[in-house]
C-alpha cells in the first residue's frame, strides 16, 4: 500500500510542465513538485533518521520536518525531484528489509515507534498528499 501511494503521489505531477509543477494555488508552499520533494524528506526522516538512526548530516538529502521540505531549487526539474523521491523510497525499502514490523526506535516527539507505525504513518501521509496533488492538478488543468 505504501508503494501504491508513493506512485499515486508521483502520478499527480507526472506530465505537468515545469511551470505548472511549480504553480502555487494555495497560501502555503504546497505545489505539485513541492509535494513530491516533501515526500522524499518524509522518507529520510522516518527511515534514515528514525529507523536507521542516522544524523541529519548523514542522510542523502534534506531531512528536517519543516516548510523547507517543500522547497525546490530553481535548477531542479520535475524529473529530478521524482527521481530523488524514488531513490529515497528505494533506500527506505532497503532499511525496512532489515527490520521486523514490531522493531522499535525512539522518536523525539512520537516516542517509541515501530516499522509498522512508520508504514501506517507514511501510507496515510502520502495518500493525503496525493489527494492534495489531485486537487492541484485539477485546478491547473481547468485553468488552461
Amino acid at each position: 500500500m505504501l508503494d501504491r501511494n508513493r506512485q499515486a503521489l508521483i502520478d499527480t505531477a507526472r506530465g505537468l510542465s515545469e511551470t505548472d509543477a511549480r504553480r502555487r494555488l494555495v497560501v502555503s508552499l504546497t505545489t505539485p513538485i513541492g509535494l513530491i520533494k516533501h515526500a522524499a524528506t518524509a522518507e529520510r526522516i522516518w527511515f534514515q533518521r528514525t529507523l536507521l538512526g542516522l544524523d541529519e548530516s548523514a542522510c542523502d538529502g534534506y531531512a528536517t520536518g519543516d516548510d523547507g521540505s517543500f522547497v525546490v531549487a530553481d535548477g531542479e526539474t520535475l524529473a529530478d525531484v521524482i527521481a530523488e523521491f524514488e531513490r529515497a523510497s528505494k533506500r527506505s525499502r532497503v532499511i525496512a528489509a532489515e527490520l521486523e514490523l514490531d522493531d522499535t526506535r525512539a522518536h523525539p516527539r512520537a516516542g517509541d515507534v515501530s516499522l509498522r507505525f512508520v508504514y501506517l504513518l507514511l501510507i496515510e501521509d502520502f495518500a493525503r498528499h496525493a489527494g492534495h496533488g489531485d486537487i492541484l492538478r485539477e485546478q491547473i488543468t481547468a485553468a488552461r
